[in-house]
């Protein structure tokens, strides 16, 4: 489409949206109507709407009649509500109007600057062309004259030597003559006869040269035709369309990518002619050879528009593309290459090391991609009571590693998912885990468990077996505990208020309670100043129960075996408090301001098994 075409169709909406204005500027002069008060004692307003299309509500001090003249104007006036809305509506639409024609004037100006470019870059490029052909013809005369001179040279050369020899001629002539007429006036015949043959024989010498009276050149300067085909040839390029210049790949705009495509925009600094694009590209893979040899191959996508949407790609993958323009003279040549960037893949959250409390979730996951990412994105959502999600949704942006601590509110379910974004644009959402911040949820920690420790399936009862494995068939690692059979839970690295329960039999030794993270692996549980716990253990007589820190226990005895056993930690009180869940009973409390935050830890000291609930909410009684 021309310039004209684009004016024209311009100017129609112009024109149009011009007549539209003019008709809101009347409107916008007006006064509204003015009604008189209903019987039930309700007052009508009138609204007038000044040029700054604002509105403006006075009260009406005085009844008059309704201007179609009914006694009951509820059918003929607006109800406040509908005008408010019509003149938004009409707002709207003359903003829109208005931002549509500033938008076209601004192109216009573009064009304008635009034609004006071009023209001066063609002036350019007519006036390189005339200083070519005068400086090509300029060269051609000055080739001209030199040949003129020297041929000139020649002639005048040539002709001076044939002027020289006949001269010469000349001279010899005159001499053979006044000798002959010196030898005729000879009175002495004897020297007559001896001198006369001599003479005779030189002038038959002379008569014999055959003396050259012809031009030894011609007069006649040969003018050869001017090879004049270079000059032509420039002369004819101004009408020929040149060979477009190398395209500029624009750099990538964020949100311009999918998983498996690419927008490509690039641009063009010049007017030339271009028949259609050839987009290049290829993936940058980080072993591919240095010499090449084993270098992906590259694909072509053949485009008349400056942009296009590459498919079929690989996710979170770096492209390697470039561009050349062709018109019907040839190639341009290829602009510089430009990385771009797909859509990562959805990360993959790690439910077995997520935790939370009533209020805040962390929330841990993998990228899932061999390229790195630039940030993620959090998202969550409310449930309601039936599982359905609110509309309502929250998204925690730039978050630079793979996990994030979200503080949310308490006694809710959300749905929370996990997107990766990169340049390209955000990843789509992973699949979304359910959180409830009811009470303290977390998983138990498996690189911490003894050797001698084995997990059920949903890893909240942990066993430890009759069968005793020798020490050299142990694996220990540096996080595992090596001579408490024990293991860490991961609780939630915030401060507040946590509850969980331990349900054990009563045949079962054990140990429950909290521990730093760098607890001594080596040591038992409760026997040093990094834990505190609740010991159980089983006599014949009777079960005795220990609360022990730093190796040192109170002496309290407990007449009822706990099967159920609440710990409740409190981080602002700086106590750690044990209950008998099943009878509501407190047992013991210990008092510590913890420094850092500390884990649930969990040991048996023979063989049996041992239970975690939580997500629970805690009692009452746990937190008074």
């Amino acid at each position: 489409m021309d310039l004209n075409d684009i004016r024209g169709g311009r100017l129609d909406v112009i024109s149009e949206e011009s007549e539209q204005q003019d008709f809101s500027r009347e409107s916008s002069t007006m006064e509204a109507y003015t009604v008189v008060p209903e019987p039930a004692g309700r007052t009508f307003q009138r609204f007038s709407v000044n040029t700054n299309e604002s509105l403006r509500f006075e009260p009406c001090e005085d009844s008059c009649p309704s201007p179609t003249g009914a006694e009951d104007g509820r059918d003929d006036v607006f109800e406040k509500g509908e005008c408010e809305g019509e003149i938004t509506s009409t707002r709207n639409q003359l903003l829109g109007k208005v931002a549509e024609m500033e938008n076209f004037a601004g192109h216009l100006e573009e064009i304008f600057l635009t034609v004006e470019e071009n023209f001066g870059r063609q002036e350019q490029h007519l006036e390189q062309h005339y200083n070519d052909v005068l400086q090509t013809l300029s060269q051609r005369y000055d080739d001209r004259e030199t040949g003129l001179q020297e041929e000139k040279k020649g002639k005048l050369e040539s002709l001076y030597n044939q002027l020289v020899a006949c001269g010469q001629a000349l001279d010899t002539s005159k001499e053979l003559i006044e000798t002959a007429q010196e030898v005729y006036r000879c009175q002495d015949k004897r020297l007559f006869l001896k001198t006369v043959m001599p003479v005779v024989k030189r002038v038959e010498e002379f008569a014999k040269e055959d003396v050259d009276l012809s031009l030894s050149t011609s007069l006649e300067f040969i003018t050869p035709l001017a090879d004049l085909s270079d000059v032509k040839t420039m002369m004819d390029s101004i009408n020929i369309v040149p060979a477009p210049s190398a395209p500029v790949i624009n750099p990538q705009l964020p949100n311009s990518a999918t998983q498996t495509s690419l927008h490509v925009c690039w641009s063009l600094f010049s007017d030339d002619t271009v028949e259609y694009y050839e987009l290049y590209y290829r993936p940058v893979l980080e072993d591919t050879p240095a010499d090449g040899t084993c270098a992906p191959q590259e694909s072509k996508v053949k485009v008349k528009e400056t942009h296009c949407t590459v498919t079929e790609l690989l996710p979170n993958a770096q492209y390697e593309l470039w561009v050349t323009a062709t018109n019907t003279t040839g190639i341009s040549p290829a602009s510089e290459k430009a990385l771009y960037m797909t859509v990562p893949s959805p990360p993959v959250i790690k439910q077995r090391e997520c935790s939370s409390c009533p209020e805040a979730a962390l929330i841990r996951w993998e990228s899932g991609n061999t390229n790195p990412v630039d940030s993620y994105t959090v998202e969550l959502s409310e449930t309601g009571t039936v599982g359905t999600e609110n509309s309502i949704t929250e998204s925690i942006v730039a978050v630079p590693t793979c996990q994030c601590l979200i503080q949310l509110q308490a006694g809710r379910q959300y749905l929370i998912s996990v997107r990766a974004v990169n340049i390209g644009g955000p990843s789509d959402r992973s699949d979304a885990i359910t959180i409830s911040t009811t009470g303290t949820f977390f998983y138990l920690l498996e690189d911490t468990a003894h050797p001698c420790l084995s997990m059920s399936e949903d890893g909240f009862t942990i066993f430890y077996g009759d069968e005793e494995l020798p020490i050299t068939a142990m694996a220990f690692e540096d996080n595992t505990f090596t001579r408490c059979v024990a293991i860490l839970g991961d609780l939630i690295p915030v401060r507040g208020r946590h509850y969980w329960e331990v349900e054990v039999d009563d045949e079962t030794e054990f140990r429950v309670g909290v521990a730093y993270e760098d607890t001594e692996r080596d040591a038992y549980l409760g026997a040093n100043g990094s834990s505190w716990c609740m010991r159980h253990i089983r006599t014949p007589s009777r079960h005795k129960y220990e609360f022990l820190h730093n190796g040192w226990s109170p002496d309290l005895r407990i007449t009822v075996h706990p099967v159920r056993i609440g710990v409740a930690l409190d981080y602002d009180r700086g106590t750690l408090s044990f209950f008998n869940a099943n009878m509501e009973q407190h047992l013991h409390t210990f008092h510590c301001h913890f420094h850092n935050y500390v884990h649930p830890c969990f040991s048996l000291d023979n063989p049996g098994a041992l239970t975690v609930h939580n997500g629970i909410q805690a009692p009452d009684y746990t937190f008074i």
